[in-house]
């Protein structure tokens, strides 16, 4: 079936049960006005096969896409867009050899925030310090997210995902995801092979808080737990989380942005060392491995780029990690932006940055 010009979207008739429509608008947190040439939403794991098994989808590109929380969209996408929204989360059981964890597993398309909340309805705390962050569940592994201590990837179990080539169903278990910093397997090799449809978690029985990161102790220190000489609950953590977030990133929904926008640079003690002897007020954080993680967002500030604007993207004014379209802008115009940033940083640190968010 010939597939309509792009025009004004429209429903495609389907003699079976699959959802498909030609010139769809693809959500992204930046808020630029894409669309591609043909989508269809993922809402069982048989529809993935039974998608790119449909005639409208021979020849296509293919592109698989969560909440539009990472990415970086610099045009329409001419190609069929796999829209994720599976649904559905379960505790499954508790580990027989140990008895230490709890299990929990959730669908790709669960909003994040909304799965983390929900963790901690039923008593399963672990989760708590990635509170807020925007996407979906399934997004969660490819890009390792993190926060405040933690990384997605000490609480991970399992990733369930579909080779799209072959329709073979595979289990990731938490070492062959290869989970790096802010990246895994999925990022770096299977982003066009593997579309992500559940992931496990493994939830510590023993739980205890997470609350060395400054900005949230600071939260903490605010309330009444630092007085009363108590732990605070992994509910108060989410909280804090949630309040310091809400504090100093915008909300996508008012103004388009993909949360962090750089990775915190890793550099070795070398390098660190003769870099702290000209800049001694430098932000770092010390690794396992003895080499030296810097703060990206002070980096980006000293080079005097929180609150600048280029054209219709801004850095925005409480967190220089955080690009934003201003209204208007295009994927070109943050990429243009982002390249300025990168050149002033270099250019006094000798510290190269890293994106997060895929281009596309």
């Amino acid at each position: 079936m010939p597939i309509s010009p792009l025009s004004s979207p429209r429903t495609v008739p389907n003699s079976e049960r699959l959802w498909f429509a030609a010139n769809h608008p693809l959500h992204n947190t930046f808020g630029f006005p894409v669309r591609a040439r043909l989508a269809c939403r993922i809402d069982h794991e048989r529809d993935v096969m039974a998608a790119l098994r449909d005639p409208r989808a021979a020849g296509q590109r293919i592109l698989v896409l969560g909440g539009g929380s990472n990415v970086v969209f610099t045009r329409d996408f001419d190609g069929l867009a796999l829209l994720v929204a599976l649904r559905g989360k379960r505790v499954l059981h508790d580990d027989d050899n140990d008895d230490a964890f709890h299990y929990v597993e959730a669908a790709a398309g669960e909003n994040w925030h909304e799965f983390v909340a929900w963790t901690l309805e039923k008593n399963l705390p672990g989760l708590e310090n990635l509170a807020l962050i925007p996407g979906t569940v399934g997004a969660a592994p490819v890009q390792n997210i993190g926060a405040y201590g933690l990384e997605m990837s000490a609480r991970c179990a399992s990733v369930r995902a579909i080779e799209m080539a072959t329709g073979k169903v595979v289990e990731f278990n938490a070492p062959a995801c290869r989970f790096g910093y802010r990246d895994s397997f999925f990022k770096q090799e299977g982003r066009d092979r593997f579309l992500i449809v559940s992931v496990t978690f493994r939830l510590p029985k023993q739980w205890t808080p997470q609350t060395g990161y400054a900005g949230l102790a600071h939260a903490l220190a605010a309330q009444h737990h630092a007085s009363a000489n108590t732990a605070p609950t992994a509910q108060e953590i989410f909280d804090a989380v949630v309040a310091v977030r809400r504090a100093k990133l915008p909300d996508p929904r008012t103004q388009g942005n993909a949360g962090s926008f750089f990775k915190n640079p890793v550099i070795d003690a070398a390098q660190f060392a003769a870099l702290a002897a000209r800049e001694p007020q430098i932000v770092s954080y010390p690794q396992a491995d003895g080499r030296v993680k810097l703060a990206a967002g002070w980096l980006i500030d000293q080079c005097g780029w929180k609150g600048r604007t280029l054209g219709n993207a801004a850095v925005h004014d409480r967190q220089a990690l955080v690009l934003v379209n201003r209204g208007g802008a295009t994927g070109d115009d943050v990429l243009a932006l982002a390249q300025a940033i990168r050149d002033d940083v270099k250019a006094r640190f000798g510290v190269v940055l890293e994106q997060e968010p895929v281009r596309l």
